[in-house]
């Protein structure tokens, strides 16, 4: 057998042991900081932690030694992490889910699809041209709303201020329908 390989295996089990430990160590109080962070939301919060204990794998960063002290610089990359997230999410349009349009189950076949969108489309009837076109510029084109103020030429404040007033209009002309 190939010494080198022998070494290799070798280095990945102790570097698998010291990621396992760090996780074992710090792991509760992490998971306990990201998720007051994130207000309970655990499936996030989850998340983060994968995201900084791979971090701190990428960065061999797996035990405490006399330059850097690993537990304060997880904490601080789970923080810029959260930071980073919340910010993403604030530039783009609130995602519409699956729940408000209504709980069809998980699994649709073309009839199901077919008639949730005569739906949606005669509840998209009901908006204003301006809300109409501010959803399909965003939702349905999957631009950003930079993207959509220069598509639309009006500005990107406008985008969205219609996105939002267009994204209640369509909840309520679907739950005039009976979609829950």
């Amino acid at each position: 057998m190939n010494m080198t390989v022998i070494g290799s295996a070798a280095a990945a089990s102790a570097e698998e042991r010291a990621l396992r430990d760090l996780y074992v160590v710090h792991g509760p109080a992490l998971y306990s900081y990201v998720l007051r962070l994130l207000s309970g939301d655990t499936h996030r919060t989850e998340d983060i932690v994968q995201e900084t204990l791979l971090r701190c794998w990428n960065k061999q960063n797996l035990v405490d030694d006399e330059r850097m002290a690993v537990r304060p610089w997880m904490f601080r990359v789970a923080r810029n992490l959260v930071i980073d997230a919340h910010r993403a999410r604030a530039k783009r349009p609130q995602e519409v889910g699956a729940g408000w349009v209504g709980d069809m189950g998980t699994e649709f076949d073309d009839v199901d699809r077919m008639l949730s969108s005569m739906v949606v489309q005669d509840a998209l009837r009901t908006l204003t041209p301006a809300h109409r076109d501010v959803l399909r510029a965003t939702f349905f084109a999957g631009h950003t709303t930079e993207q959509a103020a220069s598509a639309l030429g009006v500005p990107q404040g406008t985008v969205k201020s219609r996105v939002y007033y267009a994204l209640r209009s369509l909840r309520t002309a679907l739950e005039r329908q009976g979609v829950r």
